[in-house]
């Protein structure tokens, strides 16, 4: 069985609270860990209705520094304060909100009894900006009205499956089942050789998420994200609105698509609507005229990468 790599939804407005919607937050659970890709007003309350541990966010990934990306990150800290957090807090942001954090932190959050810990993004390079032994964390530049960059989540590979039956049955001992997931046969005392491929199954296929935030069409964004799993691709505007987005530097649900069908990924998520829309049928009817496998995201909802 395939350990969790979820995308929840917290939040797929644009720069403009709603009722409807609230400003763009996620949480990527991989495997047991939690990470947060921005974090704009409204935050805290969809992590409640969510019913995700404060505690287990471990990092924040934050894109660009527009108020609908980040206003919502100080209170949060705050709250992880008050609720007795005592693990060390990363994040990930422009370079340019370091200063405004500390500032910040000095100011709302003197006494936490947890650390803070700043990285500094080059939102113009392409590079690995978080790493475990599990999982990657990649920059993805994009092109605002601000540095402004997206983020690519990595399982790495796994080992091999034990078939256990087999194992049973040539009473393999515990002590040599690392050996066999390292690809060792196993020698019988008769000297007959079992295959490894006999004693084990392939390993399940690693897993990627990419959230491309605010950013213009990019033709080549699709070779940076070719072939992942599941795609978020901000989609402000329908076509009608193509000029408007082009001016603000943002893209359109038919944009996505095409980065989507370019890029040959799984599904494709669409985001950060615009508030003058009602609905976002229409963008979703855009986007699978040329990407069928497209879904809109939505508050409380939970995707899984697969």
């Amino acid at each position: 069985m395939m350990e969790p790599f979820r995308v929840h939804i917290l939040g797929c407005g644009s720069a403009l609270p709603t009722l409807k919607h609230n400003a763009t937050a996620q949480i990527i659970e991989v495997r047991g860990k939690m990470f947060m890709v921005d974090c704009g007003e409204g935050t805290q309350i969809s992590l409640r209705r969510s019913h995700i541990n404060f505690t287990r966010v471990q990092a924040v990934f934050i894109s660009h520094l527009h108020g609908d990306h980040c206003f919502g990150l100080m209170g949060m800290i705050s709250t992880f304060g008050m609720l007795g957090r005592t693990a060390t807090l990363n994040i990930y942001a422009p370079a340019a909100f370091e200063h405004i954090l500390k500032e910040q932190l000095e100011l709302f959050c003197s006494g936490l009894e947890f650390e803070v810990v700043f990285n500094a993004v080059d939102t113009t390079r392409q590079q690995v900006i978080y790493e475990d032994r599990s999982l990657s964390v990649e920059s993805i530049p994009l092109e605002h009205r601000v540095p402004c960059c997206g983020f690519l989540f990595r399982e790495k590979p796994t080992q091999p499956h034990i078939r256990r039956e087999m194992i049973d049955f040539y009473k393999i001992p515990i002590s040599q089942i690392q050996n066999i997931k390292n690809g060792a046969d196993w020698v019988l005392e008769d000297g007959t050789v079992v295959a490894n491929q006999r004693l084990t199954s392939p390993a399940d296929p690693p897993r990627s998420y990419a959230f491309c935030s605010d950013t213009r069409y990019m033709p080549h964004l699709a070779e940076i994200v070719k072939g992942v799993d599941l795609l978020y691709h901000e989609s402000t505007y329908d076509k009608a609105n193509e000029a408007k987005a082009a001016k603000y530097h943002h893209s359109t649900a038919a944009q996505a698509a095409q980065v989507a069908r370019d890029a040959g990924v799984g599904k494709l998520l669409l985001g950060h609507y615009s508030a003058r829309y009602e609905n976002e049928k229409l963008m979703l009817a855009e986007a699978r005229e040329i990407f069928p496998n497209s879904e809109l995201s939505n508050e409380g909802l939970v995707f899984d990468v697969k």
